[in-house]
């Protein structure tokens, strides 16, 4: 996960640095970055929930997590199919409204999770691990809703 986060970062700093040496971009340049520093935070928010497993020691993620990562998973096929999409923005409307349902249905399994936390199986130490590592793959499924609605912003002004 470090090196996937890593080469991330060579990614959006290759695109910060064309970017910033180009006079005519594609389309607007605070979109360009805002698509780009989106993506990275994806990555962050994964390789932070991987380092926080690692970290805390944690043997057994609990029940409804696989949930998570499958939505996770979803969401970044469809990102990826998506993005070659924005050099003619057709066939982009689908992608945000999927993006979309899929934060929510990640917002339920959250909840979910999160009162199982709750419920007495585990001791408070484990309950805060626990519920950080979701609460970060959280994070990461808001982070590709955003990147979502930077694509339709971008797909809207540019239509």
């Amino acid at each position: 996960m470090r090196a996937a986060e890593h080469a991330g970062d060579d990614a959006t700093h290759a695109i910060f640095h064309q970017l910033n040496s180009s006079f005519i971009t594609p389309f607007d340049r605070e979109d360009i970055y805002a698509l780009a520093s989106s993506l990275d935070d994806i990555m962050d928010f994964m390789e932070e929930a991987v380092d926080l497993v690692v970290l805390y020691n944690i043997e057994e993620l609990p029940k409804g997590v696989e949930q998570q990562i499958e939505v996770l998973a979803r969401a970044a096929e469809l990102t990826a199919e998506a993005m070659p999409h924005l050099r003619t923005m057709e066939n982009l409307t689908e992608y945000w409204i999927e993006v979309n349902r899929l934060e929510n249905q990640a917002d339920q399994i959250h909840r979910k999770l999160l009162a199982h936390l709750f419920n007495g199986k585990y001791d408070a130490i484990e309950v805060l691990k626990l519920k950080q590592v979701v609460d970060v793959l959280e994070e990461a499924a808001d982070a590709f809703e955003h990147v979502a609605n930077t694509v339709e912003t971008i797909a809207v002004k540019e239509s």
